[in-house]
């Protein structure tokens, strides 16, 4: 059994995201791979003082931090089957639930919702600060319900579908490496001074690593769009006009999808450390944004990720 991945690992993972998701009190495998990256990050940093070594330093870094993530969740997953048969296939579903966050990401935006609906705009700034990298602080109800939306419409790609489809491809041990390079681009993955070439590969291998799962997640958002009533067509339009304005090459296409099935307008400034960083605007503002709009991506979430499953256990099938 070469990944440990079949069928029921597949759904038991999904039912423990689902059900359990992620508890603060237990240490999760992203932080383990933190602390990694930074404990390299350290070392390495110390043999670089040219641009070039820095770009080097960052590739082996890379180069290690896939290799070592990839070996550990192999043989735990190879360690516990040789144990047990059901063990092991708990251990690969539990380790598998801990690349994909239907649950969290859902959370996250509802907590904003909730906190909105009930006119506490401190806390709801307070409570976006910890899932965006932006400053939250001056932000109107608007800019954090955009902030919101943006965030959990991004997210269903490295959170939900290209998880399961790393997971589809190589199992367990290959799900967790896109974790770990996912985190990697979190860490390292900016264009500013002490990154630029340091976190040049990181950004570059999360970039190609997400772009087929991306472009899958924006189909599927659209599908996910007819079922929940939302403006498919819209969304299919804003797809093809909006998502080469965004930076990145991956990002845009469920931000786009999202404002356009949604009738809103994404982008615009946003600020990271008091600096301005203007992004171009994705969709139109048919509807101002609103806390409610945060519920319908929230729905799109869930059934984006309900048709991702269904796909994917139909490949396993």
């Amino acid at each position: 059994m070469g990944h440990f991945l079949n069928p029921e690992v597949f759904l038991l993972a999904v039912a423990f995201d689902l059900l359990i998701g992620d508890p603060k009190w237990l240490i999760h495998p992203t932080q383990i791979m933190g602390y990694l990256i930074a404990g390299l990050e350290k070392q390495l940093r110390r043999f670089t003082s040219t641009a070039t070594q820095e770009l080097w330093a960052g590739g082996l870094l890379v180069g290690i931090v896939v290799l070592s993530v990839y070996l550990a969740a192999f043989l735990l997953v190879w360690f516990s089957h040789r144990l047990n048969y059901w063990l092991g296939m708990v251990v690969s579903a539990w380790l598998l639930s801990t690349t994909i966050a239907i649950k969290g990401l859902a959370q996250a935006g509802l907590d904003i919702f909730r906190v909105l609906q009930s006119g506490d705009l401190l806390t709801a700034r307070k409570n976006l600060s910890y899932i965006v990298g932006r400053d939250t602080e001056h932000l109107s109800t608007a800019e954090v319900v955009r902030a919101t939306v943006e965030t959990v419409a991004e997210n269903i790609v490295d959170g939900v579908i290209s998880p399961l489809f790393y997971a589809i491809l190589g199992g367990t041990p290959l799900a967790f490496v896109y974790r770990a390079i996912n985190t990697m681009d979190s860490m390292l993955g900016y264009k500013n001074e002490r990154y630029l070439y340091f976190g040049r590969v990181a950004a570059r291998v999360d970039d190609a690593a997400n772009y087929i799962p991306a472009r899958v997640t924006a189909g599927l958002l659209l599908l996910a769009a007819k079922i929940c009533g939302l403006n498919w067509r819209k969304g299919l339009h804003h797809l093809k006009s909006d998502a080469n304005k965004h930076p990145s090459p991956n990002s845009g296409l469920p931000e786009a999808a999202v404002a356009g099935a949604l009738g809103v307008a994404l982008g615009g400034l946003n600020f990271y450390g008091g600096i301005p960083s203007p992004r171009a605007v994705m969709g139109e503002a048919i509807y101002e944004l609103e806390p409610k709009h945060i519920l319908e991506v929230v729905r799109l979430l869930y059934c984006t990720s309900a048709l991702g499953i269904l796909f994917g256990l139909a490949t396993l099938l």
